[in-house]
């Protein structure tokens, strides 16, 4: 068995059948990771999403802001952006029977030595924290009370970690870590503004993954940050996303032995 993690997918689905054929990856005995935002912005979310969930156990998925804004839309929370393509997923005769999945998946999974989310783990941190809270915030998703979570979670305060945080702005905080981040302090201050590479932090802010702390005890597999194109400079923060929903590449990572796969964005 392999096992596989691919960056943002975004509905660009001819180009992750294009690249796990590239890798030769066959269900039955092998297993592909997805770091988050497996839908919007690309042009077929409903064929992308179908095929991750179809894939069962051979498939582990982690949420991302995306995957998160699809469920807000669907329980009229949101409205669509202009760039959003949802409306096949939210036109389809399974869609309750798909977002129900959607809201079963952990914002934190880990195993083969590593770990994965969408955006990353704050330095606040140790990993064992991280899935703490993570396993915390898919109780309240996969519960009765989920469409108030969805409800309360958009907004960008509290913007720093605290132990004694309840109720939903404790729940925010954790999902803007999980799903927003790029740029924080040390501190665990949140910059959710900055969306460039790696030179464009605000003063005092920094990667997440240039802080030293045990939130980098195993790899961390992320996506998300599509500026950095897959490069960290640290080698236990491992960059997954590589724009292909801007017409540059997907990316998958053989956590076997290192090897990397890709293909041209179908958008290029």
């Amino acid at each position: 068995m392999a096992v596989y993690a691919v960056g943002d997918i975004q509905g660009c689905f001819d180009s992750l059948r294009r690249l796990l054929d590239r890798a030769h990856f066959e269900p039955s005995r092998d297993q592909l990771w997805v770091a988050g935002d497996l839908v919007n912005r690309g042009p077929d979310s409903l064929g992308a999403l179908r095929f991750i969930k179809n894939l069962g156990s051979s498939a582990r998925m982690v949420l991302g802001n995306h995957d998160l804004h699809l469920l807000a839309v669907r329980h009229g929370l949101r409205v669509m952006n202009k760039k959003d393509t949802l409306k096949p997923i939210l036109a389809a005769a399974d869609c309750d029977e798909l977002l129900h999945w959607l809201r079963q998946q952990p914002l934190m999974h880990e195993g083969m030595g590593h770990v994965m989310c969408h955006a990353g783990i704050p330095p606040v941190w140790s990993q064992e924290q991280a899935l703490n809270y993570a396993c915390e915030v898919g109780r309240v998703l996969k519960g009765d009370n989920y469409v108030e979570l969805l409800a309360s979670m958009y907004g960008n305060q509290p913007n720093s970690w605290r132990a004694d945080l309840a109720g939903m702005d404790r729940l925010r905080v954790i999902i803007n870590y999980f799903t927003r981040m790029r740029f924080c302090t040390q501190q665990g201050q949140l910059d959710l503004d900055t969306k460039e590479g790696l030179g464009a932090a605000p003063k005092g802010f920094a990667p997440w993954f240039n802080w030293r702390g045990e939130h980098l005890n195993r790899p961390v597999l992320f996506g998300h940050w599509a500026a950095l194109n897959g490069v960290t400079r640290e080698p236990r923060a491992i960059a997954l996303d590589t724009g292909c929903v801007w017409g540059k590449q997907l990316s998958m990572l053989r956590l076997d032995d290192g090897v990397w796969f890709r293909v041209k964005s179908e958008l290029a």
